[in-house]
């Protein structure tokens, strides 16, 4: 977030500063304090709603020093399948921080979830403000997926899922769908071909439940063998290679603070 030269950023709420520092969400700051993470000025605060000026005040989570920058970093990376999107895994496992540039952008997370076995966009910022409103239930912005499924999509199941099926946490917003044939369009999760008995169906969402996308599928009886992302609201994955990662055009980064920008006003 880049500040204007009248802009004042003092006295400023401490979750709101290590929110806009790129520490965690407005929430993950306020969970940091709770767990006396975090000092201001060499001191523990836990104090929701505590004050700090970060002009003159020095903030730090388990030791390291949060500033905030001139302007946040935001990047897609392309992820792909065995990583978990987390930026620690006490298990050890492989994570989408092992990925991106987090020494040049401390403070770098994840913009929502993809399960460890999806691959596709993902976008990561140090904006936690923003962040947090792309995140929020009422983001009604369309994210398209591609998936590989057991079986072939009949066209009644097609139409259940443009109607809007209901599962186990309720009903779903209705979905566009599509059968997917051509090479291009298969690739991301059927590089060398579809294979016999299976499909691949592209579906657009606007919500963000968890495993959202298979179970809408396997309500309709098809098990998902391979997800992809592609979309998310204003930002294409493009030919980004799996693994890698570059950083928003201004266009993009334009559209995404008018998204994040119109989700506050929203909300």
């Amino acid at each position: 977030m880049t500040l204007g030269p009248d802009e004042r950023v003092v006295p400023m709420r401490l979750q709101k500063f290590l929110a806009r520092a790129g520490a965690a969400s407005r929430r993950g700051s306020e969970n940091l304090m709770t767990a006396g993470r975090v000092r201001v000025n060499g001191e523990v605060v836990t104090e929701l709603g505590s004050k700090v000026d970060p002009a003159v005040d020095v903030v730090t989570v388990d030791g390291r020093e949060v500033r905030l920058a001139d302007e946040a970093t935001y990047l897609i990376l392309n992820k792909p399948a065995g990583y978990v999107t987390t930026m620690r895994d006490p298990g050890g496992r492989p994570c989408v921080a092992e990925l991106v540039p987090i020494r040049e952008h401390p403070g770098l997370f994840p913009v929502g979830r993809l399960d460890r076995d999806t691959t596709g966009l993902l976008l990561f910022t140090t904006d936690g403000d923003a962040a947090q409103r792309l995140l929020h239930p009422s983001f009604e912005k369309d994210k398209h997926y591609v998936a590989l499924v057991r079986g072939r999509l009949a066209e009644a199941e097609a139409r259940q899922l443009e109607r809007g099926v209901t599962l186990d946490d309720g009903p779903c917003a209705p979905a566009a769908v599509e059968l997917l044939e051509r090479p291009r369009d298969t690739r991301p999760v059927a590089p060398r071909g579809v294979p016999e008995g299976m499909s691949v169906v592209g579906l657009t969402i606007h919500e963000g439940r968890k495993h959202q996308v298979k179970r809408m599928l396997e309500a309709v009886g098809h098990e998902v063998v391979a997800l992809h992302r592609d979309t998310f609201g204003p930002l294409t994955l493009g030919d980004i290679k799996p693994g890698s990662w570059r950083e928003l055009t201004e266009t993009e980064r334009r559209a995404v603070l008018a998204a994040a920008e119109g989700e506050r006003a929203h909300g």
